[in-house]
This record gives structure tokens, sequence and C-alpha cells, in this order.
């Protein structure tokens, strides 16, 4: 499937350049008929996008499988795109900018939130994801370039991560998505910011004149009832502000690199993929629980980097396991 698409390009700004530059000589002249053609077609504007999950897709010989999952928490490796795509469509249609704090997921419903945690150096960001990848094997998540520089993964190029869905946060989000509308920033990520309360006002009840009632009742005065509560303000789409772009810092925690296989719940099938991969390098079978559930994994190494992992990923995949993942433990 085409993971983005290039923008509709200025057809008439372009004429006008071409000619301005035959009209004029010297680089400043040509450098005035480019401002003059800037002028004509305006300022640049971003694609707002749209609530999207989508079908199961394969890509490299490797299914993925698109669905709501707001127990999502992942730990493994960390990419960056930005400079061949910025200003192409994303997977749910926006325009990309590579200065924005978004990334690609293969699988979250676009818009997601989701905590982003360099667990080298400690540095966490929330970024909301908009985009389909990334699609070299062994990485979970594509950040956006502005996301990579705040997290200290740009220079390197990768890192280990862990990712976890903010999942009030992005119900939130694609519920304004679906309609075409989201909450304001306050809204989605912090405090709900109800009012200031206003005084009682006094009314007065006029008496009626009659016989059971003189004029000389005294008036009755009560408080006037409460104005409910106005509903929340909805806002054109725009999910960017969403994101509020603090970096918080804890202590580093790198972990070290696996290839997981595959998780069983029955341990001889474990085992015996297990001594399928011992060919590889070194096979071993761990136990783990997920929500009261027994899984026996079926991992190889450590490694010794990224790179490592990367090798030895492929050769897995290669010998029939398009399952298999990186992964930090």
């Amino acid at each position: 499937m085409p993971r983005r698409t290039a923008p509709r390009r200025h057809y008439r700004a372009i004429t006008l350049v071409a000619l301005a530059g035959l009209a004029l000589g010297g680089c400043a002249e040509t450098q005035l008929a480019a401002h003059t053609a800037k002028a004509i077609q305006g300022p640049e504007t971003k694609t707002q996008g749209y609530y999207k999950v989508g079908d199961p897709y394969q890509i490299g010989g490797v299914w993925y499988y698109p669905a709501p999952d707001y127990n999502y928490i992942e730990t493994g490796i960390a990419s960056w795109y930005g400079p061949g795509f910025n200003g192409k469509l994303t997977a749910n249609g926006e325009t990309y900018d590579e200065n924005d704090l978004t990334a690609a997921h293969r699988t979250l419903p676009l818009p997601s939130l989701v905590r982003v945690t360099n667990l080298e150096n400690g540095r966490a960001l929330t970024v909301r994801i908009n985009d389909r990848g990334p699609f070299a094997h062994g990485r979970i998540i594509d950040l956006s370039r502005r996301s990579a520089q705040l997290l200290g993964i740009e220079q390197k190029g990768t890192a280990q991560v862990r990712v976890e869905i903010l999942a009030g946060e992005s119900r939130q989000l694609a519920e304004g998505a679906r309609r075409g509308t989201v909450m304001a920033a306050a809204d989605v990520e912090g405090p709900t910011i109800t009012p200031s309360p206003r005084g009682a006002v006094a009314v007065e009840r006029l008496p009626t004149t009659s016989a059971a009632t003189p004029s000389s009742r005294p008036p009755i005065i009560a408080a006037a009832p409460q104005p409910p509560a106005p509903p929340p303000v909805r806002q054109p789409l725009d999910a960017s502000r969403a994101v509020d772009g603090q970096v918080t810092q804890q202590a580093p925690n790198p972990g070290r690199l696996f290839i997981q296989a595959g998780a069983f719940t029955n341990r001889d099938n474990a085992l015996r993929l297990s001594g399928q991969l011992g060919q590889l390098g070194v096979s071993q079978v761990s136990e783990t629980r997920v929500d009261g559930q027994v899984f026996y994994r079926v991992r190889l190494g450590p490694v010794a980097s990224v790179n490592d992992a990367d090798y030895l990923l492929e050769r897995v995949i290669g010998s029939g396991y398009p399952g298999a993942k990186v992964v930090v433990d």
C-alpha cells in the first residue's frame, strides 16, 4: 500500500517563476522572481487528518494488523524520519511536518497519543501517532525529526525505547477525530478547568393583589438557580495541540537486546522452536505472565548492538518466522 503521497504542485506558481527567471538577469533578479512567486502562491497550509485504523496489510512478507489497543506497551528500537517525507501526506491524510511532535506506528489507531521513553538517557516525551511505519524490521516506532531531537536520538539514529499508549487521552483524541473536532490541549492532557463560581442573585417576587394576599405582604427573596456548566468548546481538528512538548527526565535504564521469535502458551511448542533456532545462536525459553496468562517466550541473545540485532533478526525472519522482533529486556 502507498505509505505517503506527495502533495499537488502549484503549476501556476512554477510557470510564473520560469517566466520571471527568463525576464530578469543575474542572481538578484532570480531571487526576486522566486519571492514574487511565493507571494502569489501564498503561505503553505497543512492538510488536517482524520481517524483511521485500517485493514491488515503486508510489507516485506510481514503482516500487520491495525487495531485499537489501549493497553499497548512495548520495548524495542526507535528510529526517525524527516527530510525525505516533509510536506507529504501521512497515512491519515495529514501533512507531515518534521518539526511536529509526531510519529509513525504500524498498528495503533491514527491518531493516538503515546509516551516514548529513551531508555538510554532517561528522556521521555509525548508524541502523536499520525502515520504508518516503520517498515524496517526491528523498529517499533518512527519518530519525527523534532521528536528525535528532543529525545536525544537524532545524531545516533536509533535508541532503545519504551512506547506506552496514553489510553484516556487517545480515546478522547480518537473521538474528536471521528467527529472532525478535537478537544483543546488543556482538555486532552491537563486538568479540567471549570468556570469560576458565581454569587447568588437575589430575586424579588412581586406580590399579586387579592383579598387573600394583602399588599403589605413582604417580598419573597430567593437565590437564582445556577446555570448549567457550558459544554466543552469544540474546535476544528488540530490534534497537534494535544502534545505539549515537555521532556521529562528520569534515570537511564538501558536493557539487553534479544530477538524474540515467538511466544506460546504451550511449553512444548516453545521448546521445539528453540531447538530449531539453536543453529542461529544461543536460544532460550523464558516464562512470563500477561493478564494472568502464562506465556513461554523463545528468544535468541542477548546481542551486543543494534547492528547485530538487525543481522540476527533478518536471519530468523528468513528462516520462516516473519513475526520475530527485537525486544529490550
